[in-house]
């Protein structure tokens, strides 16, 4: 019987750190960094710098999960990049990705498929589930996932805006999932998602249904309203069902593999927000030391947290071979999801 399994793990974050404090003094938000810790647990985040996007920093992190997994990019059979914040409306940063890869030149270029998930934070659960799928469908031996984002280009960096932008930075995470006929990888996964709160987490930055998508003024330059051109978000309504969603994730998952808390080694939770996980590990019940946090340095990357999670786990030596692990993120859209593996 074919397994999919983790081979390869890498992620990178831009060189520049910003921190609570240059948020105030170098962008004027009104804000200190104990109101932002308090309520987020957030310390300093990553930003790239001008004419650095997303398919960028997934490159980096790539290359490092194709190394690791002791792959070249020529044994890829198909890429997922799961992003909100792609180089372009379209198309998917996914083919950026394999360009930038080396895929498509040389003596032997190879055109694998590229597709781009659009579920926000659970977009690297999602393509996890359909990674691990096509890989035990016997269709791929290897593919590459990767979550990414730039959020800093489409954040409100004012005192309007801090409660979002105080939340996100840029950064990647990546993994191959490869076949294997060892007793080992991806054990099971739960989805879900709840359109009825499609609004409640959103940014509205174009409306497809207006004609043009984008208003133009009397010069004919498009002009976007500051309710849609920045995100937009219900915090407590966010925050009640994130606990709600991720609770259900994890017991369903577990209820499925017929687990329980105590056979997990180590949770993985979509970085959020640090009150957020800290709520949920607490209604279950977890041990400190079996939750795996990097929120204080990364901030909310969004599709990248749970890849870049894994990597550093590995890279400490936190994560080992054989260890029992759960990954479980909440999203826009609402949308959200578990992983059970053996790593």
């Amino acid at each position: 019987m074919t397994h999919a399994y983790i081979s390869g793990t890498g992620f990178y974050v831009p060189p520049e750190v910003v921190s609570n404090e240059v948020l105030r003094e170098k962008y004027g938000i009104d804000t200190t960094h104990e109101w932002i810790v308090q309520r987020t647990g957030i310390e300093e985040r990553r930003f790239a710098a001008a004419g650095v996007g997303t398919s960028d920093l997934a490159l980096h992190a790539s290359r490092d999960a194709i190394e690791r997994a002791g792959l070249t990019p020529r044994d890829l059979d198909m890429i997922l990049l799961a992003t909100l914040s792609p180089d372009h409306a379209f198309p998917g940063s996914g083919v950026y990705l394999q360009e930038k890869l080396g895929l498509c030149t040389g003596d032997s270029p190879k055109f694998v498929p590229a597709l781009d998930i659009r579920n926000q934070c659970s977009g690297f659960v999602y393509g996890l589930a359909t990674a691990s799928s096509m890989v035990e469908s016997g269709r791929c031996k290897h593919v590459l996932l990767v979550g990414a984002e730039t959020h800093s280009a489409a954040l409100d960096l004012s005192t309007d805006g801090r409660t979002i932008s105080s939340l996100f930075g840029d950064g990647a995470g990546a993994v191959v999932v490869s076949a294997t006929e060892e007793d080992r990888g991806i054990r099971g996964w739960y989805l879900g998602a709840d359109g009825r709160h499609a609004d409640v987490l959103s940014q509205k930055v174009w409306d497809i249904k207006q004609r043009p998508f984008i208003p133009l003024n009397e010069q004919g330059v498009g002009q976007v309203q500051p309710s849609h051109m920045w995100a937009h978000m219900d915090g407590k309504l966010v925050f009640r069902n994130a606990v709600e969603r991720m609770i259900g994730a994890l017991m369903q998952a577990c209820m499925d593999q017929n687990l329980t808390r105590d056979d997990i080694d180590l949770f993985f939770f979509h970085q959020a927000n640090m009150r957020i996980n800290q709520y949920v590990a607490q209604q279950i019940g977890l041990p400190e030391d079996k939750v795996v946090h990097n929120i204080q340095r990364y901030g909310n990357t969004t599709a990248a947290t749970i890849p870049i999670l894994l990597a550093e786990a590995e890279r400490s030596g936190r994560l080992k071979r054989g260890m029992k692990i759960a990954m479980v993120a909440f999203g826009s859209g609402f949308t959200w999801g578990s992983v059970i593996a053996d790593w």
